[in-house]
């Protein structure tokens, strides 16, 4: 990859079904997979159900007009993901939020997530839910820096041991250290 000081991040719509996302999916799901099987049982997944889970979740409701799958990108290459899916007509889901390793620490994870915040605002939602485990330490932390406030459970999902909420109807701008501009200013 670049150097920080000149590269960039762009982030943009891309189809939930594009071998870019499917590229993409297969990383997150392979990452977050392993990880929770190397913490419970000392292995990484299986292949065969690797293929199985990929397979079976298609990431449909991730598409328009009730979805949306968005794409980071770190100096032109394909790096991250988060998504959206509206729950009712003021509530939206955030899902498969994602950014390879090598990408990590350069604040894309904080642009992706406000990005899929105004994603959720264009698609008509006033609150912002999403769900989580307990060994994504990293991902807890980011959700509770960017203002996000755990909650009951909305949802029944195996895996799902926190859950999170957020308010949109109050804008804020990301600001900071690193100089961004707005939840969408794409410099690094």
């Amino acid at each position: 990859m670049s150097s920080p000081a000149t590269t960039t991040w762009s982030i943009a719509p891309e189809p939930h079904d594009s071998p870019v996302a499917a590229a993409l999916w297969r990383a997150y799901y392979t990452e977050v997979s392993d990880r929770w099987y190397l913490l419970h049982e000392g292995r990484r997944t299986d292949s065969d159900e690797l293929e199985r889970e990929v397979a079976a979740d298609t990431g449909d409701y991730l598409a328009p007009p009730g979805g949306l799958l968005l794409v980071a990108r770190y100096g032109g290459e394909p790096v991250g993901t988060a998504g959206l899916r509206m729950l009712d007509p003021v509530t939206a889901e955030l899902k498969r939020v994602f950014l390879h390793e090598r990408a990590r620490g350069r604040g894309g994870a904080a642009l992706l997530v406000a990005a899929a915040e105004d994603g959720a605002r264009g698609l008509g939602a006033e609150r912002i839910v999403l769900d989580t485990r307990n060994d994504l330490v990293e991902a807890r932390s980011l959700y509770t820096r960017l203002g996000y406030e755990e909650t009951e459970p909305y949802n029944q999902q195996l895996y799902a041991e926190h859950w999170f909420r957020k308010d949109l109807t109050r804008l804020t701008a990301l600001t900071g250290p690193r100089g961004l501009t707005g939840p969408t200013g794409l410099t690094g």
